[in-house]
């Protein structure tokens, strides 16, 4: 394995996990990380690049499972007894159609017009004036006092797909699949933290399919050789994921999420710049 190669994969294996859950975009931060590491070249085609991209995401997806653990183990036991356990399921299933459908639908076309650094930067600072305007919304409404559903348990199979249906937006890259849902379900009356264990949950069959899905249609492109590459990228993902993830429970108990609004516009003016003055040459 190439050592320079395989520190990329590290690199871009932590941009995935300390991302994938903050409403700031980890495929537009890896597709922006990727463009300045150089990461395709002689050795590592842009084809492969892509899957590595999708399959890292397991291992931030791992951590959720891990953080939730028992949650999830009472969940499956309860699968035909807890009506509880039940309701969740069957409102992830529902959440996670729309972009199930979207995503086999128009995902190529997709990945040809919008899967560059410009387009990245404008639906960064777009989803970050999007976050101000809710957080605005919130603390005119009194913020949590006015929640309408406090735990992911009060949530219908209506609710559910209002955030399946805000989720889809993420297929833009930039616009942040948890950012996405968690200030969409914030939108329609989930109480921070609800949203954002919702965001978690949904994330184990949205990623994962996405993950499988994948390594099976670029089967033929992969070996063996691509394993150690693979597994640096995925278990860095999963333990800088691991630490965001417990970070973020803390944060959002106190906080909301303007500081990652302005983040997000702020990171996007920056691409914007450099690529119209020349002084990063970001390659699309």
């Amino acid at each position: 394995m190439d050592t320079i190669l395989a520190l990329k994969a590290l690199i871009m294996g932590i941009v995935e996990g300390l991302t994938e859950f903050l409403p700031i975009s980890s495929t537009g931060h890896l597709i922006l990380a990727n463009s300045l590491l150089q990461f395709t070249g002689p050795t590592f085609s842009k084809e492969k690049a892509d899957v590595f991209e999708i399959v890292i995401q397991a291992g931030a997806i791992l951590a959720v499972c891990w953080e939730y653990r028992a949650r999830i183990a009472a969940v499956l036991g309860g699968l035909f007894t807890d009506r509880k356990a039940q309701r969740l399921v069957i409102n992830l299933i529902i959440a996670f159609l729309p972009a199930a459908i979207l995503g086999f639908l128009f995902s190529r076309k997709i990945k040809e017009v919008l899967f560059n650094p410009v387009a990245v930067a404008v639906a960064f600072i777009v989803g970050g004036l999007i976050i101000l305007w809710v957080e605005r919304r919130n603390k005119d409404r009194m913020s949590m006092a006015s929640a309408r559903i406090e735990t992911v348990d009060d949530m219908t199979p209506l609710d559910a797909l209002k955030v399946g249906i805000a989720q889809a937006f993420a297929l833009i890259p930039g616009t942040s699949r948890s950012g996405a849902t968690i200030i969409g379900g914030m939108m329609f009356g989930l109480s921070r933290k609800a949203a954002t264990e919702f965001s978690f949950f949904l994330a184990i069959p949205t990623l994962f399919a996405a993950t499988i899905y994948s390594l099976y249609k670029e089967r033929a492109l992969l070996s063996a050789a691509d394993v150690p590459l693979f597994t640096v990228g995925t278990v860095a993902a999963f333990v800088s994921a691991f630490l965001c993830v417990r970070w973020l429970l803390r944060y959002i108990s106190s906080h909301d999420f303007t500081v990652f609004a302005w983040y997000r516009i702020v990171f996007g003016i920056v691409v914007l710049v450099t690529a119209y003055t020349g002084v990063v040459a970001w390659v699309e």
